[in-house]
């Protein structure tokens, strides 16, 4: 079975971090965000994937070919025309078998199998309070009768949390097709709602499948909140002497520690260096250095060089911050 991972977009929220690096490569409990998603879909059994690739797009490449070895298309979408136009681009990579399209940015803890398992095209959903910030469905007797794009005035809870088994997906490229031809659009972009609305239209049922599991990774905030969600089910095999850790705690073997206290909810990466410092709820990424500091609710970028104070901070890459 096929995945199709949409990763195209600029990911502005998470700036300065995604000035240079795609925010599906930023590290969470120990890896990128992709890697999660990678790892998840192939212990479900998934030989092949699409990625569809824009901004940044060559260090996705680049990540996925050196560590996974299943089959991997990438389709590169120069316009960032909204999520049914990298569907529809990724058109000649999909067969008539069903697809699962997973959005990049978000991380779910979800059995896949019972939902690949579904009678019918089912789409992944979660009660929300504020549901204006997402697609949502309407239902009716367990199928979805309506599907809208982030309504004004919703009337139903139900947000699309980003991940569709579509059992017949020639009828959703078609749909696709025919909307981008008549320009369909809501907020300027050809969505995925749209073209899904347009198979319900033709008569395709589809159903909701409860998602709890969800976690999205689209600002600083939710980062940090995934990154705790996942450190939960991982293990830092190896303790450095002269470190006090409190669990859970990501530490890479790569990585050197000394005279300090970790965690809990802290992740630091391959390459970083810390250093008679306190960290906590925090993500140090690739290659970075923090000294005598005490970090609290921080995303540390690549190669940054953090040293001395007690601050909450959200520094990007190559960047430097002392204090005296």
């Amino acid at each position: 079975m096929r995945a199709i991972i949409p990763v195209a977009g600029v990911g502005s929220r998470l700036r300065p971090h995604t000035f240079t690096v795609p925010k599906v490569l930023l590290n969470v409990a120990g890896k990128p965000i992709i890697g999660h998603i990678m790892d998840k879909i192939i212990a479900e059994g998934f030989d092949s994937a699409t990625i569809i690739v824009g901004y940044l797009g060559d260090l996705i490449k680049e990540y996925i070919i050196e560590n996974y070895k299943i089959k991997v298309d990438f389709v590169e979408q120069e316009e960032r025309l909204g999520l049914g136009h990298a569907i529809f681009l990724s058109r000649h990579t999909i067969s008539k078998d069903p697809i699962l399209i997973i959005l990049g940015d978000t991380v779910f803890d979800v059995d896949l199998g019972k939902m690949i398992n579904s009678e019918y095209s089912t789409i992944g959903v979660k009660e929300v309070s504020d549901p204006r910030r997402f697609g949502v469905a309407e239902t009716n007797n367990g199928f979805i009768t309506k599907l809208i794009e982030k309504p004004e005035h919703p009337t139903s809870n139900l947000a699309i949390v980003g991940l569709y088994f579509i059992k017949h997906p020639d009828v959703l490229i078609d749909c696709l097709k025919e909307n981008i031809k008549r320009n369909v659009r809501t907020k300027n972009e050809y969505q995925l709602t749209d073209g899904l609305q347009a198979m319900i239209e033709r008569g395709e049922k589809l159903t909701t499948f409860a998602i709890e599991g969800w976690y999205d990774c689209g600002k600083p905030e939710t980062l940090l909140d995934t990154n705790k969600h996942l450190l939960h089910e991982t293990q830092t095999s190896v303790i450095p002497e002269g470190v006090v850790v409190r669990p859970p705690v990501f530490i890479s073997p790569k990585a050197i520690v000394k005279n300090s206290v970790i965690g809990p909810f802290t992740t630091i990466a391959d390459g970083a260096r810390v250093e008679e410092s306190i960290i906590r709820n925090s993500i140090i990424s690739e290659n970075a250095t923090v000294e005598n500091a005490l970090l609290d609710d921080s995303i540390i970028g690549s190669n940054a060089l953090i040293k001395g104070g007690f601050k909450r901070i959200n520094i990007g890459d190559s960047s430097e911050l002392e204090y005296y």
